[in-house]
């Protein structure tokens, strides 16, 4: 799995002129399932985005996590993060896990982050989305969980 973890003041996604996620302080997460990821994916990128050490302290040092504050997260389906540009001028997505089983390990990584008692917001999975926020810092990290094979440079 991959994501793109951006500290936010504020974020929201919208579908249709509806807005489905809103949000104050905390995290935006662009999350992308890739071919062979499994539900171990998941729960490496679960712990990872509920504990990541990115918010302040009362000393300014990026030293408190999701789990340690009140903040939210939205996290949103993004299969062009397994975007390959690097031939041609189209990238290609064939690393990209097929979308019934994308859906599903996407449904299952906000439902455990939920289940940590933290507040998560979504987008709608293929939905065409308009995504606003307000990158606080700025502060934006990209995560690879270690299973994750798609997109590996090919021997």
């Amino acid at each position: 799995m991959r994501a793109v973890v951006q500290r936010v003041l504020e974020a929201s996604v919208t579908v249709d002129g509806q807005k489905v996620s809103d949000i104050g302080p905390g995290l935006l997460v662009l999350l992308g399932v890739g071919k062979g990821d499994t539900e171990a994916d998941v729960a490496w990128m679960v712990e990872k985005l509920a504990t990541l050490r990115i918010f302040e302290d009362a000393a300014g040092k990026m030293n408190l996590s999701l789990e340690d504050t009140s903040r939210q997260l939205i996290v949103v389906s993004q299969f062009t993060l397994y975007g390959d540009a690097r031939k041609g001028r189209r990238p290609s997505f064939i690393d990209a896990m097929e979308p019934t089983v994308a859906k599903a390990l996407y449904e299952k990584t906000c439902e455990a982050l939920r289940q940590r008692g933290l507040s998560v917001g979504t987008g709608i999975f293929a939905a065409d989305m308009k995504v606003a926020l307000v990158n606080d810092g700025p502060v934006t990290l990209i995560l690879e969980s270690p299973g994750s094979t798609a997109g590996a440079p090919k021997a």
